[in-house]
Protein backbone atom coordinates (compact mmCIF):
# COMPACT_ATOMS: atom_id res chain seq x y z
CA UNK A 1 0.00 0.00 0.00
CA UNK A 2 1.32 3.24 -0.99
CA UNK A 3 1.59 6.10 1.41
CA UNK A 4 -1.41 9.24 0.85
CA UNK A 5 1.46 11.72 1.50
CA UNK A 6 -1.23 14.41 -0.09
CA UNK A 7 -3.46 13.21 2.80
CA UNK A 8 -0.79 13.43 5.51
CA UNK A 9 -0.14 16.93 4.41
CA UNK A 10 -3.55 18.32 4.92
CA UNK A 11 -4.02 16.41 8.41
CA UNK A 12 -0.60 18.18 9.57
CA UNK A 13 -1.41 21.09 8.17
CA UNK A 14 -4.86 21.06 9.90
CA UNK A 15 -3.77 20.00 13.14
CA UNK A 16 -0.89 22.18 13.55
CA UNK A 17 -3.11 25.18 12.49
CA UNK A 18 -5.71 24.12 15.03
CA UNK A 19 -3.63 23.88 17.78
CA UNK A 20 -1.94 27.37 16.88
CA UNK A 21 -5.56 28.92 16.55
CA UNK A 22 -6.76 27.51 19.92
CA UNK A 23 -3.53 28.76 22.12
CA UNK A 24 -4.20 32.02 20.91
CA UNK A 25 -7.73 32.20 21.38
CA UNK A 26 -7.77 30.73 24.33
CA UNK A 27 -4.90 28.89 25.76
CA UNK A 28 -2.19 31.74 26.05
CA UNK A 29 -5.16 33.85 27.51
CA UNK A 30 -5.53 31.28 30.18
CA UNK A 31 -1.40 31.10 30.61
CA UNK A 32 -1.44 34.93 30.74
CA UNK A 33 -4.57 35.11 33.50
CA UNK A 34 -2.29 31.92 35.77
CA UNK A 35 0.35 34.14 35.52
CA UNK A 36 -0.75 37.29 37.00
CA UNK A 37 -2.05 35.63 39.91
CA UNK A 38 1.21 33.88 40.44
CA UNK A 39 2.69 37.06 40.39
CA UNK A 40 0.29 38.74 43.31
CA UNK A 41 0.88 35.62 45.47
CA UNK A 42 4.70 35.49 45.04
CA UNK A 43 7.66 37.95 46.20
CA UNK A 44 10.04 39.85 43.62
CA UNK A 45 13.02 38.10 42.73
CA UNK A 46 14.26 35.42 40.87
CA UNK A 47 12.39 33.12 42.00
CA UNK A 48 9.21 34.85 41.22
CA UNK A 49 10.54 35.07 37.58
CA UNK A 50 11.77 31.83 37.16
CA UNK A 51 8.20 30.54 38.30
CA UNK A 52 6.17 33.19 35.44
CA UNK A 53 8.50 32.45 32.63
CA UNK A 54 7.59 28.54 33.59
CA UNK A 55 3.75 29.68 33.22
CA UNK A 56 3.98 31.59 30.44
CA UNK A 57 5.87 29.25 28.26
CA UNK A 58 3.73 27.40 25.76
CA UNK A 59 3.59 23.72 26.20
CA UNK A 60 5.85 21.43 23.48
CA UNK A 61 2.53 20.63 21.56
CA UNK A 62 1.80 24.26 20.82
CA UNK A 63 5.41 25.25 20.08
CA UNK A 64 5.65 22.92 17.35
CA UNK A 65 3.37 23.57 15.87
CA UNK A 66 3.64 27.30 16.04
CA UNK A 67 6.71 26.10 13.97
CA UNK A 68 5.50 23.90 11.64
CA UNK A 69 1.84 25.25 10.46
CA UNK A 70 3.55 27.85 8.36
CA UNK A 71 5.74 25.65 6.27
CA UNK A 72 3.20 23.22 6.23
CA UNK A 73 0.68 25.38 5.12
CA UNK A 74 3.11 26.56 1.95
CA UNK A 75 3.55 23.21 1.06
CA UNK A 76 0.34 22.50 0.69
CA UNK A 77 -0.34 25.06 -1.63
CA UNK A 78 2.62 24.79 -3.70
CA UNK A 79 2.51 21.02 -3.84
CA UNK A 80 -1.41 20.97 -4.42
CA UNK A 81 -2.13 24.03 -6.39
CA UNK A 82 1.19 24.99 -8.24
CA UNK A 83 3.89 22.33 -8.88
CA UNK A 84 4.49 18.93 -7.78
CA UNK A 85 8.16 16.80 -8.09
CA UNK A 86 7.67 13.52 -9.16
CA UNK A 87 9.76 10.26 -10.09
CA UNK A 88 10.07 8.32 -12.98
CA UNK A 89 9.75 4.89 -11.60
CA UNK A 90 9.53 2.53 -14.92
CA UNK A 91 10.78 2.90 -18.84
CA UNK A 92 7.81 3.21 -20.42
CA UNK A 93 8.16 6.70 -21.33
CA UNK A 94 12.31 6.01 -22.21
CA UNK A 95 13.61 8.24 -24.52
CA UNK A 96 11.43 11.00 -23.42
CA UNK A 97 11.93 10.20 -19.98
CA UNK A 98 14.38 7.93 -18.07
CA UNK A 99 14.27 5.85 -14.71
CA UNK A 100 15.63 8.04 -11.84
CA UNK A 101 14.42 11.15 -13.54
CA UNK A 102 13.26 13.58 -11.44
CA UNK A 103 9.77 15.80 -13.03
CA UNK A 104 8.08 18.93 -12.35
CA UNK A 105 4.39 18.50 -12.32
CA UNK A 106 2.39 21.84 -12.97
CA UNK A 107 -0.64 20.99 -11.27
CA UNK A 108 -2.80 24.32 -12.26
CA UNK A 109 -2.65 23.70 -16.28
CA UNK A 110 -5.48 21.89 -16.30
CA UNK A 111 -7.31 23.56 -13.67
CA UNK A 112 -7.12 24.11 -10.03
CA UNK A 113 -8.28 20.73 -7.95
CA UNK A 114 -8.93 20.53 -4.08
CA UNK A 115 -6.09 18.13 -2.13
CA UNK A 116 -6.53 14.60 -1.95
CA UNK A 117 -10.51 14.84 -3.08
CA UNK A 118 -9.41 15.58 -6.42
CA UNK A 119 -12.74 17.96 -7.72
CA UNK A 120 -11.96 20.74 -9.89
CA UNK A 121 -12.38 24.30 -8.58
CA UNK A 122 -11.51 26.28 -11.93
CA UNK A 123 -10.97 25.60 -14.86
CA UNK A 124 -7.50 27.03 -16.39
CA UNK A 125 -7.16 24.04 -19.65
CA UNK A 126 -7.76 21.14 -20.45
CA UNK A 127 -5.15 18.21 -21.70
CA UNK A 128 -4.26 18.31 -25.71
CA UNK A 129 -3.06 15.54 -27.76
CA UNK A 130 0.89 15.47 -27.12
CA UNK A 131 1.12 16.38 -23.67
CA UNK A 132 3.10 14.19 -21.06
CA UNK A 133 0.67 14.11 -18.22
CA UNK A 134 0.47 12.34 -14.74
CA UNK A 135 -2.36 10.77 -13.61
CA UNK A 136 -3.84 8.03 -11.94
CA UNK A 137 -5.05 4.89 -13.93
CA UNK A 138 -8.33 3.10 -13.88
CA UNK A 139 -6.88 -0.02 -12.17
CA UNK A 140 -3.95 0.68 -9.83
CA UNK A 141 -3.94 3.89 -6.92
CA UNK A 142 -0.72 5.12 -7.73
CA UNK A 143 0.84 8.20 -10.33
CA UNK A 144 1.47 7.20 -13.88
CA UNK A 145 2.95 9.28 -16.31
CA UNK A 146 2.29 8.88 -20.23
CA UNK A 147 1.52 11.14 -23.30
CA UNK A 148 -2.02 11.93 -24.37
CA UNK A 149 -2.57 10.33 -27.66
CA UNK A 150 -6.34 10.68 -27.42
CA UNK A 151 -8.86 13.53 -25.94
CA UNK A 152 -12.78 13.25 -26.04
CA UNK A 153 -14.35 12.52 -29.10
CA UNK A 154 -11.40 11.03 -31.01
CA UNK A 155 -11.33 8.21 -32.86
CA UNK A 156 -7.30 6.70 -32.08
CA UNK A 157 -5.93 3.77 -34.50
CA UNK A 158 -3.19 2.02 -33.70
CA UNK A 159 -2.22 0.03 -36.67
CA UNK A 160 1.82 -0.84 -38.13
CA UNK A 161 3.15 0.54 -34.78
CA UNK A 162 1.79 4.16 -35.98
CA UNK A 163 -1.01 6.07 -34.94
CA UNK A 164 -3.78 7.28 -36.23
CA UNK A 165 -6.07 10.13 -34.76
CA UNK A 166 -9.81 10.44 -36.11
CA UNK A 167 -7.61 9.33 -39.32
CA UNK A 168 -5.17 11.48 -39.34
CA UNK A 169 -1.43 9.07 -39.61
CA UNK A 170 0.80 10.80 -37.13
CA UNK A 171 4.29 11.19 -38.90
CA UNK A 172 7.53 8.43 -37.57
CA UNK A 173 10.58 9.50 -39.10
CA UNK A 174 13.03 6.55 -38.54
CA UNK A 175 16.46 7.83 -36.96
CA UNK A 176 17.91 4.88 -35.71
CA UNK A 177 18.48 1.13 -34.70
CA UNK A 178 20.11 0.11 -31.40
CA UNK A 179 23.02 -1.78 -31.26
CA UNK A 180 23.38 -1.15 -35.13
CA UNK A 181 24.46 -5.11 -36.33
CA UNK A 182 21.61 -6.14 -34.24
CA UNK A 183 18.80 -3.82 -33.02
CA UNK A 184 16.88 -4.74 -29.27
CA UNK A 185 14.77 -1.21 -30.13
CA UNK A 186 14.14 1.44 -33.41
CA UNK A 187 14.48 4.77 -32.44
CA UNK A 188 11.95 7.24 -34.01
CA UNK A 189 10.91 10.89 -34.69
CA UNK A 190 7.31 11.38 -34.05
CA UNK A 191 4.99 14.10 -34.65
CA UNK A 192 2.18 13.62 -32.56
CA UNK A 193 -0.52 16.85 -33.14
CA UNK A 194 2.32 19.22 -33.43
CA UNK A 195 4.38 17.63 -30.89
CA UNK A 196 7.76 16.42 -31.89
CA UNK A 197 9.15 13.77 -29.83
CA UNK A 198 11.80 10.68 -29.56
CA UNK A 199 10.07 7.06 -29.69
CA UNK A 200 11.32 3.28 -29.19
CA UNK A 201 9.40 0.66 -31.06
CA UNK A 202 10.10 -3.39 -30.90
CA UNK A 203 12.20 -4.38 -33.91
CA UNK A 204 10.38 -7.74 -33.57
CA UNK A 205 6.98 -7.31 -31.76
CA UNK A 206 4.51 -7.23 -34.03
CA UNK A 207 1.11 -5.79 -33.34
CA UNK A 208 -2.54 -5.93 -34.74
CA UNK A 209 -4.51 -3.13 -35.41
CA UNK A 210 -6.75 -1.63 -32.86
CA UNK A 211 -9.10 1.02 -32.73
CA UNK A 212 -11.00 3.12 -29.72
CA UNK A 213 -13.30 5.91 -29.40
CA UNK A 214 -12.37 7.82 -26.84
CA UNK A 215 -16.31 9.30 -24.72
CA UNK A 216 -16.48 12.29 -23.41
CA UNK A 217 -14.38 13.15 -19.84
CA UNK A 218 -11.64 10.20 -20.82
CA UNK A 219 -8.35 10.37 -22.40
CA UNK A 220 -6.56 8.04 -23.93
CA UNK A 221 -2.74 7.55 -22.42
CA UNK A 222 0.14 5.75 -24.42
CA UNK A 223 4.25 5.33 -23.36
CA UNK A 224 6.99 6.85 -25.44
CA UNK A 225 8.29 3.20 -25.34
CA UNK A 226 5.57 1.94 -27.13
CA UNK A 227 6.30 -2.10 -27.19
CA UNK A 228 7.02 -1.61 -23.14
CA UNK A 229 4.51 0.66 -21.98
CA UNK A 230 1.46 -0.99 -19.91
CA UNK A 231 -0.90 1.87 -20.82
CA UNK A 232 -4.96 2.75 -22.44
CA UNK A 233 -4.46 -0.01 -24.81
CA UNK A 234 -4.53 -2.03 -21.61
CA UNK A 235 -6.32 -1.05 -18.97
CA UNK A 236 -8.90 1.88 -20.52
CA UNK A 237 -9.29 5.69 -20.58
CA UNK A 238 -8.12 7.96 -17.90
CA UNK A 239 -11.21 9.72 -16.40
CA UNK A 240 -10.32 13.44 -16.39
CA UNK A 241 -11.24 13.52 -12.42
CA UNK A 242 -8.01 11.55 -11.76
CA UNK A 243 -5.66 14.13 -13.71
CA UNK A 244 -2.70 15.41 -11.37
CA UNK A 245 -0.85 17.61 -14.05
CA UNK A 246 1.25 18.04 -16.75
CA UNK A 247 4.76 16.83 -16.46
CA UNK A 248 7.04 20.37 -17.68
CA UNK A 249 10.49 19.58 -17.22
CA UNK A 250 13.38 17.25 -15.98
CA UNK A 251 14.96 18.97 -13.00
CA UNK A 252 17.39 15.81 -11.40
CA UNK A 253 18.25 12.68 -12.48
CA UNK A 254 19.85 9.87 -10.59
CA UNK A 255 21.22 6.66 -11.51
CA UNK A 256 20.55 3.34 -9.65
CA UNK A 257 22.62 2.68 -6.73
CA UNK A 258 24.86 4.42 -4.76
CA UNK A 259 25.41 7.69 -7.09
CA UNK A 260 24.91 11.00 -6.18
CA UNK A 261 22.16 12.74 -8.70
CA UNK A 262 22.78 15.35 -11.36
CA UNK A 263 21.80 18.03 -13.63
CA UNK A 264 23.23 16.22 -16.81
CA UNK A 265 19.10 15.87 -18.17
CA UNK A 266 17.74 19.07 -16.88
CA UNK A 267 15.31 20.03 -19.82
CA UNK A 268 11.84 20.98 -20.53
CA UNK A 269 9.92 18.01 -21.81
CA UNK A 270 8.51 17.84 -25.34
Amino acid sequence: MSINFPLILVLGTGITGLVWLLDALLLKHRRKAAAELAGQKLADGKAKDDALQNILKEPLVVEYSISFFPVLAIVLVLRSFLFEPFQIPTGSMIPTLLVGDFILVNKYAYGVRLPVIGTKIMDVGEPKNGDVMVFVPPHEDEYFIKRVVGIPGDRVRYQDKTIYINDEKQTQVFVAQIPPDKPQYLVYREMLAGVEHLIHRDPYRDTRTLEWVIPEGYYFMMGDNRDQSSDSRYWGNVSQDMIVGKAIAVWLHKEPGLRLPGFSRNDWIQ
